[in-house]
């Protein structure tokens, strides 16, 4: 039986390449930055563009820039007209993400905003509701952030949550519990018994939730 890692290798040898600004930004988030494994890379980022040529959204707004190779992919999959709101509470990360946005073709659809996405949506900077969402930020407050903008997603919109399955910890024995994995199980918990949405865990990655705002 084949590794992991072999079936990723080969997966990426047959899906669209990432191009040379994502290689690029890939490469440079690993060579500056602490916890390189949070860029979102390769494979992810061309099944978030895929995601959004699937649900044609014109405003998306993702919860957690890091150094902004999650938003280009959205934003390459926007339409001419379509806009991305991004929220990034690093404000040591600005000048690499505003630098390497510059450097795609696809960055003038995005808007970058710096600071606490709490206190950004509430003071409602990021203007409008949105077709798709993706909440990629602090562990921690996942059901917050939830709460926060689920009023702000158009009905049949979607809402996208990485890092779901948190390293298999969702799993594990629980004798001791860091906050951040309470914040997933208590986060995966609250969309389970959501009858406002529909939902689905893919086991890509550390795990994504597809989320589906119902007509009601």
């Amino acid at each position: 039986m084949q590794d992991d890692e072999e079936i990723e290798d080969y997966i990426l040898d047959h899906i669209d390449p990432e191009g040379e600004t994502l290689a690029r930004l890939d490469r440079d988030t690993h060579l500056f930055h602490l916890r390189p494994r949070m860029c979102s890379g390769h494979l992810q980022g061309r099944l978030l563009k895929m995601f959004v040529r699937m649900i044609s959204p014109r405003r998306i707004l993702e919860l957690g820039t890091f150094t902004g190779y999650s938003a280009l992919c959205l934003a390459e999959g926007l339409p001419e007209d379509g806009e991305l709101h991004t929220i990034e509470i690093d404000d040591e990360l600005e000048d690499f993400i505003r630098t390497h946005l510059s450097q795609s073709p696809y960055g003038n659809k995005i808007t970058l905003h710096i600071g606490d996405a709490r206190d950004i949506l509430s003071r409602g900077e990021t203007g409008g509701t949105f077709d798709l969402v993706f909440i990629d930020a602090n562990k921690r407050q996942y059901c917050e952030y939830y709460d926060l903008v689920f009023d702000h997603v158009a009905p049949g919109g979607f809402i996208i949550a990485d890092n779901t399955l948190w390293d298999g910890k969702v799993v594990e024995p629980r004798k001791k519990i860091d906050a951040q994995t309470q914040g997933i199980l208590d986060f995966n918990d609250k969309i389970a018994r959501d009858n406002r949405v529909e939902k689905v865990i893919l086991p890509l990655r550390d795990g994504l939730t597809i989320i589906y705002k119902k007509h009601i």
